[in-house]
């Protein structure tokens, strides 16, 4: 087993951290007064930087050095962001991205172009003589003097050395802010045949005499802040010594020696400024001080520290992909087990039978669940996606997501992403007006979009509804007309009309931009779905808007199916997609003419599998009707048997059976023979062809 590249793992972890960073970008724009915000994206620059440094990405590190230095004023308070100031951030972003998974396809010159107008925006409002507020600041009195250093207390967790953290690296570091004192204190340093040489149980006593502030501070101990406690408390000017060598370690009798002229405050108390310095910021008790606050429940911490660290494993994608093939494998032969021990007598076999069936079942529930991911992780992207075509079309655009924790099967992520983006683009520019439309209409200048996921049984529906002008089903109409789909006069109801939308080269555009106007989008939406098992459908209402919902099996690899026989092959219905089974009447059988079934007073159009599959021999005496449905239209598939349930695992057709559209896949039986997977909404279409055949010989 090889171990990952460690600049592949940068990736992955970069990925993540350009995720809040949007995030983050995004959210300023919409609450610039958040400092957590500020703060969160500045972690994340932060993070990029040190690590782009630490594995070889020296070009990532410069740029994004760059840029923290330019967002400093947001970080201070000192400008608000604006929406084009975060536009340039998110191209910023970009740029870095860019630099860590395709230096080659950059450019030096957008990348100085980028900060030239990250510095523009941040200094548009800067003061041209600052110095004046510092001449006209009161004088301090002449005991008095500015904030003299710092004096830190420094407790890591035992585990920090195994994480690759070295606490000595973090002193030199500090010690480059100015002259540091450091005393280790090892108090809590075990017997040797005590110690585990992979923990760390020194602690460090610090005085650093430098004029900084107490974020420069933070920056040294960013990477370690959640594996460390920092006690921090200020100097006062009494206490600085003359310059000295950058570590100055010493025993307890100098510490006790420095020590002692440190405690006469006497000449700072006589000053009025200083006198309140000492009132805000008492100064540092004597040595054993550091000790009374450590004493906070460090095992709580620890075991919390644990408990996060075993929360989490990160997992290459494949070998999730192996162990869901191995499972699969899994149940097929489970599959055999099973049929074997129930043609026999031996009830010692069907016992073992029985249980391994409830192992296996249980260890795909389980295999299957650990392939899982929110699709909140999908809908993140979107957000980045409707600011700049909000910007682009100038439509002020409000997007909101709900449903987050929502659960799919990794590989229908990956599928769901194209085709959320073409209906999120239709969205905005087909569907939102501009804002002088809609406020001649009553409505607000802001358009809505909603995106939203829910289970639905062993379907998870997905939709995207916006607050728009609808669809114009006139224009689609003459639009179909134009094109020869239909004749004119036909009489179809909306749905049917709305349905051309997605056929292939069809637009209602009137002209042809970067985002629309080629009939290049929903045939591929469609089809895509189509592809994952899955259906569309649309509503809309007119002056309101409309809303897309896509139904959306939960994986791709295992499903329940039903088991079916047609002559003498024997096929699978995915089980999510039936409704109901009922027997085919002698009144039915007669009329070989129509196909419908009278199912409850609803006239339903069925199939004759046997038809279909050109099955040879006589059907069976009591024909079976398995009724499947997709979204709202009803389809009836005659069969001679119903077999039972079966645990599916899909296996792929190959490319010579790439244009048999009748099937999705195929599956191994119990005795090892296969079966054949139908695909539901092809099943449909062909009926709804059949029927509209049926009514033009009708009508003629």
């Amino acid at each position: 087993m090889s171990a990952m590249d460690p600049t592949e793992i940068f990736r992955q972890e970069a990925s993540e951290l350009f995720e809040v960073l949007e995030g983050a970008l995004l959210d300023l724009g919409l609450r610039p007064d958040d400092r957590e915000l500020v703060d969160s994206a500045f972690r994340a620059l932060h993070t990029i930087k040190g690590s782009g440094a630490m594995f070889g990405f020296d070009k990532v590190a410069s740029f994004t050095h760059e840029f923290e230095t330019a967002f400093d004023r947001v970080r201070k308070g000192e400008i608000k962001p604006t929406q084009e100031l975060i536009s340039v951030a998110l191209a910023a972003k970009d740029y870095i991205r860019a630099l860590i998974e395709d230096p080659q396809s950059t450019d030096d010159v957008i990348g100085e172009a980028i900060l030239d107008d990250l510095k523009r925006f941040v200094t548009a409002d800067q003061p041209a003589a600052p110095v004046v507020d510092i001449a006209e600041a009161p004088p301090l009195a002449p005991g008095a003097s500015k904030q003299a250093g710092w004096h830190l207390y420094l407790e890591f967790e035992s585990h920090i050395l195994r994480n690759g953290s070295n606490p000595l690296d973090l002193l030199e570091d500090l010690c480059k802010l100015g002259p540091c004192f450091v005393v280790p204190v090892t108090d809590g340093v075990p017997f040797l045949d005590e110690m585990d040489p992979e923990d760390c149980y020194l602690k460090w006593d610090v005085k650093l005499h430098a004029a900084c502030d107490k974020d420069a501070i933070d920056d040294v101990f960013m990477f370690v802040q959640d594996e460390m406690k920092l006690t921090l408390s200020p100097l006062e000017q009494a206490e600085a010594p003359a310059p000295a060598p950058l570590f100055q370690l010493l025993d307890e009798e100098v510490v006790a020696e420095t020590a002692a002229p440190a405690v006469e405050p006497a000449p700072v108390v006589e000053q009025p400024v200083a006198k309140a310095e000492v009132e805000a910021a008492p100064e540092p008790k004597p040595e054993h001080k550091p000790e009374i606050k450590r004493e906070a429940a460090p095992a709580r911490r620890e075991e919390a520290k644990q408990d996060r660290g075993i929360a989490t494993v990160r997992v290459q994608a494949e070998r999730l992909d192996e162990l869901m093939d191995r499972v699969g494998e899994l149940v097929i032969a489970q599959a055999r087990l099973t049929q074997l021990a129930s043609s026999g007598s031996d009830l010692s076999i069907k016992m073992i039978a029985e249980e391994i069936e409830r192992l296996a079942s249980s260890l795909r529930d389980t295999t299957m669940g650990a392939r899982m991911v929110p699709i909140g992780s999908l809908f993140g992207r979107f957000r980045r996606l409707v600011h700049d075509l909000s910007r682009d079309l100038s439509k002020p655009v409000e997007f909101v997501t709900s449903g987050e924790d929502t659960e799919l099967d990794k590989t229908m992520i990956e599928c769901l992403a194209d085709p959320l983006v073409h209906l999120i683009r239709n969205a905005i520019d087909h569907g939102i007006e501009d804002t002088a439309t809609r406020s001649a209409n009553g409505k607000t200048e802001q358009g809505r979009i909603e995106l939203a996921a829910v289970h639905s049984g062993a379907q998870v529906l997905v939709t995207v509804k916006d607050n728009g002008g609808g669809l114009n089903t006139a224009r689609i109409r003459a639009k179909a007309e134009e094109q020869g789909l239909i004749a004119p006069g036909a009489v179809l109801t909306d749905h049917e009309i709305h349905q051309f939308l997605f056929h292939p080269g069809f637009s209602t555009a009137q002209t042809i931009s970067a985002l629309s106007g080629r009939g290049v989008g929903m045939d591929v939406v469609k089809r895509t779905i189509e592809n994952m098992r899955g259906s569309i459908d649309l509503s809309t209402r007119p002056g309101e808007g409309t809303t897309v919902t896509l139904r959306l099996p939960l994986t791709l690899a295992i499903i329940e199916g039903l088991l079916i026989r047609v002559g003498e092959g024997r096929y699978i219905i995915p089980l999510s997609a039936v409704e109901e089974c009922i027997e085919l009447t002698a009144e039915d059988e007669r009329s070989r003419g129509r196909n419908f079934l009278n199912v409850r007073g609803n006239l339903v159009p069925f199939l004759r599998l046997r038809e279909i599959m050109t099955a040879s021999g006589a059907p069976d005496r009591h024909q079976k009707t398995i009724i499947i449905s997709t979204g709202e239209t009803h389809v009836g598939l005659v069969a001679d048997q119903i077999i039972g349930n079966h645990q599916t695992v899909i296996k792929s057709l190959s490319k010579l059976h790439s244009d048999v559209t009748m099937f999705s896949g195929a599956t191994i039986l119990g005795d090892g023979t296969a079966a054949l997977i139908l695909d539901v909404a092809q099943l449909v279409a062909l009926a709804q062809s059949k029927v509209e055949k049926q009514h033009i010989s009708e009508a003629a």
